[in-house]
């Protein structure tokens, strides 16, 4: 029932002052597929997500969409049944596909191309569908299920356009994208080069065989011998990159807008954050309740900078062996961000900078004692040794250490 709209006396405010959020197109998009909807902060393993029967695409599914990426990118999983395949589909959203089970293949065409185009999948591998482009993809395993773990820009789109009959049957082919040459599939990781916009290790490839183990550069940024890599998949602006601490260090706490999520590939962890308003010390403070936990083994999952973001977030290994994580950030990243600015101005890489120095990262030094003292007891639990020196926890100026 329509309500009559009356103009406020005096100077009393208009509106109700609160009202419940309605939902997004790509909300209702979501809820239209008939296959559940999991929010949160993170996962311990997607592999334990309740799966719904997926009747557009043939298989069995959940949407997810964590905390901090509503309306920036969106997820799923989906699962293949054995000897099957998934319907095929086109739709104007980027798509980048991580296989966290089976084995199988993909197969891409167009309506003018030459024919379709089929590549191999194995566990480990990420890859993108070309933009736009007709696609399925194929379980080549009889003895049980594939399970692959989807990022897309969909929320974008949908909600840009709010048609989902015009985003999945638009017939304009991106050329630019893909033309159905040979070798688009074709694996390149040897030829690194700096990313254009801040210098760090990059790959032009549209597939990565087995993101688990492929060898990372050296980067340094988030904690001492940290490795990192972005595979650049296509023209894509869904940015990601894949990186690794070192067995017995952790990161240093760093605040940034919301859109990041890790993915653990290797390992088991967990990750810290809170708000910025709680301070660098929010156990010393008094404000532990303000610090939300999320442990993750392969393949979960968790929101870097949840609740709008700012928050400063903090990630922890615990295995004896190193700590791989993706990180996912959907259409924003590679140096852009969301940050207001005009182009041409300079941006320093304020995540990786100490808050000394302008930037949003907590030195070693300065964060709350509590943090080593319950990673360290957490590593032992699991049979690990820290390799943390203690000159990290040191200042520069040798006026005393942190912890």
């Amino acid at each position: 029932m329509t309500k009559t709209w009356r103009e406020p006396t005096g100077y009393d405010r208009a509106g109700w002052g609160r009202w419940r959020r309605p939902p997004a197109p790509y909300d209702t998009y979501m809820a239209s597929e008939g296959i559940p909807v999991y929010r949160g902060i993170g996962v311990r393993r997607v592999q334990d997500l309740e799966l719904g029967a997926w009747r557009r695409l043939g298989g069995r599914g959940t949407f997810i969409q964590l905390y901090g990426t509503e309306g920036l990118w969106g997820g799923y999983v989906v699962e293949i049944p054995p000897a099957s395949a998934l319907a095929p589909e086109r739709h104007l959203f980027e798509e980048v596909v991580f296989v966290v089970e089976g084995r199988g293949a993909a197969e891409v065409w167009t309506d003018d191309g030459p024919g379709r185009e089929v590549f191999e999948w194995q566990p480990g591998s990420l890859f993108t569908i070309p933009l736009n482009t007709h696609h399925r993809l194929i379980n080549g395993m009889a003895s049980g299920p594939a399970l692959l773990l989807v990022g897309t820009t969909a929320p974008s789109v949908i909600n840009l356009f709010g048609n989902a009959e015009f985003v999945f049957n638009c017939p304009y082919a991106f050329r630019d994208r893909y033309d159905g040459g040979e070798g688009y599939f074709r694996a390149n990781l040897q030829d690194i080069e700096p990313d254009p916009h801040r210098g760090l290790a990059m790959v032009r490839t549209n597939i990565v065989p087995d993101a688990v183990n492929c060898p990372l550069p050296l980067d340094n940024r988030r904690s001492p011998g940290f490795r990192r890599l972005e595979p650049a998949l296509d023209r894509n602006v869904f940015y990601l990159w894949i990186g690794q601490h070192e067995t017995g260090r952790y990161s240093k706490a760093h605040a940034h807008e919301s859109a990041a999520v890790l993915i653990c590939l290797k390992g088991k962890g967990y990750t810290y954050a809170w708000p910025r308003e709680a301070g660098t010390r929010p156990w010393e403070s008094g404000r532990a309740e303000w610090v939300v936990r999320q442990d993750y083994e392969p393949v979960g999952m968790v929101s870097a900078a949840p609740m709008g973001g700012q928050w400063f977030h903090q990630h922890f290994g615990i295995s004896r062996g190193p700590l791989r994580l993706m990180a996912w950030f959907g259409p924003f990243g590679r140096g852009t961000g969301r940050e207001p600015g005009r182009p041409g101005e300079q941006v320093l890489d304020r995540n990786a900078m100490h808050l000394e120095e302008g930037g949003s990262a907590i030195p070693y030094w300065d964060e709350d004692p509590h943090i080593r003292r319950e990673w360290e007891a957490a590593l032992r639990a699991e049979g690990g040794e820290s390799r943390m020196d203690e000159a990290f926890y040191r200042r520069p100026d040798g006026s005393g250490t942190g912890g």
